[in-house]
């Protein structure tokens, strides 16, 4: 435990419960449990998850909830982040009344108030001014329904902009080997300037730099990342070549590739001017939660190498398909 966020120890690790239920084929319960429980008992216990990831009767919050019946006693071990304000379509909804609805309606569904320890809109609304969405998040901390503040997949202006109205606890972009736009583009000095915890999600290149995958056929029917340009046929075998390389780090090290992806997202943290950056790898394997929560040490040659990968073998395509594209800040 080496955070102390909003008054709670939290591991240098997180842990991203999307997975859990944004998916076609419905995970046993008892599968989840235990997937969240190897998280909290490895101290990956800063938890992300989202009013829409999965139908209303399984999403991140109902699964919490059934969870918190079952395991009471963990309900104060862990900081809890939940992402909503989007409407059908997924196209964001971050006016006051969008706020209001989306905090009210989380607040029921995982069972009461001050269980979500941050509430974040999923996206910055283009039609309202962040600091309308950060004064009406705010009135709902007041109203004790959420504890604080947090943003997602922002630009660094909008970020110093929400500061200056209230505290931002933390911001969730994406950061991995794969994607090292915030590295560039402002964001992590912004946070940085203003004491903000990062959430990196997607660490492990979703998916790609675990070398589950070898080809676009191992992709599953249906799963999301089928309709997502880094992973398109065209293109697969020529992003693979970072994974590969960095899976050869990993040999010469005796750990995994996830294990070194994630160490290189950690090492971040320990560069000058940089923020406090949490990595949230998600699974549904107790098995793969432990192997993610194992911190692999990176010396300087090791980073200097996984750096030079990063910018020579850069992925093919962008992030998100078009739809997707637009909704970022």
């Amino acid at each position: 435990m080496v955070h102390t966020i909003q008054g709670k120890k939290v591991g240098n690790i997180g842990f991203g419960l999307m997975g859990l239920t944004w998916r076609e084929d419905k995970l046993p319960e008892e599968q989840s449990f235990a997937v969240i429980k190897a998280a909290i008992e490895a101290g990956c216990n800063y938890l992300n998850g989202g009013e829409f990831y999965g139908p209303p009767g399984n999403n991140s919050l109902t699964l919490l909830r059934a969870y918190f019946e079952r395991y009471p006693e963990d309900r104060d071990k862990i900081l809890l982040n939940i992402k909503g304000c989007i409407g059908p379509g997924l196209v964001p909804d971050a006016s006051p009344e969008g706020v209001r609805t989306s905090v009210e309606n989380s607040v029921r569904l995982i069972g009461g108030k001050g269980l979500i320890d941050q509430f974040e809109p999923a996206r910055k609304d283009k039609k309202v001014e962040i600091e309308t969405t950060v004064k009406a998040l705010q009135e709902q901390v007041a109203a004790g329904r959420i504890g604080g503040i947090s943003l997602s997949e922002v630009g660094a202006e909008t970020i110093r902009r929400a500061a200056k109205v209230a505290r931002i606890e933390a911001v969730e972009v994406e950061l991995s080997l794969w994607s090292t736009e915030p590295l560039e583009n402002g964001v992590l000095q912004a946070c940085a300037e203003n004491d903000i915890a990062v959430l990196a999600y997607a660490p492990l290149g979703r998916g790609m730099l675990t070398g589950r995958f070898k080809s676009f056929d191992d992709l599953p029917p249906g799963d999301f990342r089928r309709d997502l340009p880094r992973f398109q046929p065209e293109v697969f075998e020529t992003n693979l070549r970072l994974a590969r390389q960095v899976q050869q780090l990993a040999e010469r090290k005796g750990c995994t590739t996830s294990q070194v992806a994630i160490g290189w997202v950690l090492a971040l943290s320990r560069r000058p001017g940089m923020p406090r950056i949490i990595p949230i790898p998600g699974s549904t394997s107790p098995e793969r939660v432990r192997e993610n929560a194992v911190e692999v040490v990176l010396d300087e040659s090791d980073l200097a190498e996984l750096d030079r990968i990063a910018q020579e073998l850069a992925p093919v395509g962008t992030r998100y398909n078009e739809h997707g594209m637009k909704m970022l800040d």
